[in-house]
């Protein structure tokens, strides 16, 4: 029988029902609105449990010969099929009693409670603003009469879980209570905080984590407080896995989305024979390996409890040993890195220099934070996580125009080996006084026409978490729905399950965990349209165009 904690260590098995009325109306990001669209079509039917739809996808395949492209139109069926009931779903973090996991329950609290609040800009009230699913919108169509184009809520597109409903639970190497931890975070206002208090104390304190020196600052351990006993990796394993269940039982849930959302480890060394294969990691795990991380175990006990695992840190969780598991296993995983401010801003401008013709020479980031995030990443052996995060950004946009970029070389090493690529350079300090509002600078130095350049400067000031919290929410709810999606090709009988790496969840992530062999996207843009033309897929509707062609001809 697996190891139990104790009862009185729970945290967030219940989030409080709303007794309270509220002075305000319930924000647009996050009014209910069920059984919103229906698609008319004979490629789309819907029953009372699924939703199934024809989709052609569209391609082509290219052959290049003595530098002449032959290019074969392609067309491959496609049946999706969507279970239309969303289940009972829970959300566990690891670092619940974090910045980000303190603000999310608060947050969802507030929404759930109708809570207003008074700033000196006003009476202000609950939202899920930040969130591309709740917060922004997909065009369908336009109207037969005007001409006008239709927009609906992504949320609106196939039935998603709503915030609201999410129960809250998790774990986190400080025991400080949910309340407290919220205060300890100063992210939200007093008066939000002073309201929303008695509802995140009856969170009570987070589950205890798993905690390995090595693997995060030293100046964390002062936090630590909270952790499972031992050294013993396989314990520690089967107490979380034991957590997950008891956590699904006492709540009734269909589903439960692991999520990590605290500190920022250091890379994994990737060694033959410890992580590299599902069986040797396993191994490595009974026999408490060094290298494997808390990220990692988390990540594994998951997937044996066939609950999916998301990763919102940029360290590499996701050795190939347990991408190897989840495969094995057909349990969901995604990542890596909440893409919040500076990288999300860095793949939408490097994308547009560089589809405008013009040459980046050198991108330089520098930010500076005061939260623990940045408390921890004043360590070096974590800076490099988020330094190999977000420097890998403006590789395929780079990769596709090799009229500005020579290609790599053949046979050759170093920098030769890559290609021709922009200097790149990230930088993050950690000033204690700014707090959790963090200042980035940016400059895009690039080469224009007959040998001009061009300096864009950009200063961007924001609230961290208040940015990530509404990523976790998406990632939560983009991936609920996904395990509720099958599919079948052409001359397949049955449905079957998306591969195990979601990939889809490319949009709200830094560096985007793809399929083995296929190649990494993250130019926001395309990132985003591949979100809304699956999403459109699974009703029966064809993916963006922006052709227009009915306003181009007579």
């Amino acid at each position: 029988m697996s190891p139990q904690l104790p009862a009185a260590t729970s945290s967030g098995y219940n989030t409080p029902d709303s007794e309270l009325e509220s002075i305000v109306p319930v924000h647009p990001t996050a009014v209910r609105r069920p059984n919103y669209i229906t698609v008319q079509s004979e490629n789309t039917v819907y029953t009372d449990n699924h939703i199934t739809a024809k989709y052609l996808n569209r391609g082509a395949d290219v052959v290049v010969s003595d530098g002449q492209f032959t290019v074969l139109p392609t067309v491959k069926p496609y049946e999706f099929q969507t279970v239309r009931k969303v289940g009972n779903t829970g959300l566990m973090m690891i670092g619940m009693g974090g910045n980000n996991g303190s603000t999310l329950c608060a947050t969802i609290l507030a929404n759930k409670h109708q809570m207003s609040w008074h700033t000196k800009e006003g009476v202000q009230q609950p939202n899920y603003i930040g969130s591309v699913l709740r917060a922004s919108t997909v065009r369908i169509g336009t109207e037969p009469g005007t001409g006008k184009e239709v927009h609906i809520p992504i949320s609106d597109v196939l039935p998603m879980v709503h915030p609201n409903d999410l129960v809250l639970g998790g774990w986190d190497i400080s025991g400080l209570p949910m309340d407290k931890a919220m205060e300890r975070a100063k992210v939200l206002d007093y008066d939000l905080q002073r309201q929303v208090k008695p509802h995140m104390a009856l969170l009570g304190s987070p589950l205890p984590s798993i905690y390995y020196p090595d693997f995060i600052a030293a100046n964390q351990e002062a936090r630590a407080d909270n952790v499972v006993p031992g050294s013993d990796k396989q314990v520690h394993l089967e107490l979380i896995r034991a957590d997950i269940r008891r956590f699904k039982a006492e709540n009734q849930l269909d589903r439960a989305i692991i999520f990590w959302t605290a500190n920022t480890e250091r890379y994994s060394d990737i060694i033959p024979g410890v992580n590299d294969t599902a069986d040797n990691i396993l191994a490595s795990i009974r026999n408490s390996h060094s290298e494997v991380s808390p990220s990692t175990l988390f990540a594994v006990a998951a997937i044996l409890e066939g609950e999916p695992f998301v990763n919102g840190a940029p360290q590499n969780t996701f050795v190939p040993g347990v991408i190897a598991l989840a495969e094995r296993e057909k349990s969901f995983i995604g990542g890596d890195d909440l893409k919040s401010g500076q990288t999300k801003l860095k793949s939408v401008l490097a994308e547009f220099l560089v589809n405008a013709g013009i040459k980046p020479l050198s991108i330089a980031s520098y930010n500076h934070l005061g939260n623990n995030d940045g408390h921890n990443l004043s360590a070096e052996p974590q800076f490099k996580s988020k330094e190999i995060s977000k420097s890998s950004v403006v590789d395929d946009m780079v990769d596709a125009n090799r009229l500005l970029y020579k290609p790599p070389v053949p046979g050759a090493k170093g920098k030769a080996a890559k290609g021709e690529h922009p200097d790149h350079i990230v930088v993050i300090k950690y000033v204690p006084a700014v707090g959790d509002s963090k200042r980035a600078i940016d400059e895009y130095y690039s080469e224009i026409f007959c040998g001009g350049r061009q300096t864009i400067n950009i200063f961007n000031e924001c609230e961290d978490s208040l940015l990530a919290t509404p990523l976790i929410l998406d990632l939560t709810i983009l991936t609920e729905l996904l395990t509720r999606v099958k599919y079948r090709g052409e001359g397949q009988s049955e449905f079957a399950p998306l591969h195990p790496v979601l990939s889809l969840l490319s949009y709200m992530c830094k560096a985007p965990l793809v399929k083995p062999g296929t190649e990494v996207v993250n130019s926001l843009g395309r990132q985003r349209n591949a979100l809304e033309s699956f999403l459109k897929a699974c009703i029966g509707l064809e993916g963006n165009s922006d052709l227009l062609l009915e306003t181009r001809i007579w």
